[in-house]
């Protein structure tokens, strides 16, 4: 039986493995788009995108983003708010030769925007793909049950 607290952790682990999320804000009729997430194991409450000043994203406020993990075996919706990191020392700290890459200007490209998502609440699932959910597909079973365990809406 899983506890909020351990699906809130594998979500995080999960997320640490593959940092892709697709990031709308609420209120616009934008389509999602792709942001890889830099994530900080001190800082739970929130997580960074770098960006530019022209994205779409780059006016901030209320935001959602999707993750489904590698092997498809956890989904989550977070709400949240996205607004620009101003703090040099974590602009710096995720810095690197990928990032960099997208960036002509480099670290001081006028460009350059990094946005920080502050984490509200979440809504996660864990996929019943092991042989248990099979079963219950296989002789009838009754796969709600299951799905109890496996789902939790979380604060992050």
């Amino acid at each position: 039986m899983s506890t909020e607290t351990e699906i809130r952790d594998r979500f995080w682990k999960e997320l640490s493995h593959s940092p892709f999320v697709m990031v709308s804000l609420q209120g616009t009729q934008d389509h999602a788009m792709p942001m890889t997430a830099q994530l900080d194991a001190n800082a739970n409450h929130c997580f960074w995108f770098y960006s530019s000043k022209g994205n779409r994203l780059a006016t901030g406020g209320p935001a959602m983003a999707q993750f489904v993990s590698k092997d498809h075996d956890l989904f989550a919706c977070i709400d949240g708010t996205l607004m620009p990191e101003t703090d040099p020392a974590i602009i710096d700290r995720y810095w690197s030769h990928d990032v960099a890459a997208w960036y002509p200007g480099g670290r001081d490209d006028p460009n350059l925007l990094m946005l920080r998502f502050d984490l509200g609440t979440a809504e996660i699932w864990r996929a019943d793909s092991a042989a248990t959910g099979f079963f219950h597909k296989l002789f009838g079973g009754d796969a709600r049950k299951g799905m109890q365990e496996k789902h939790a809406e979380v604060s992050l």
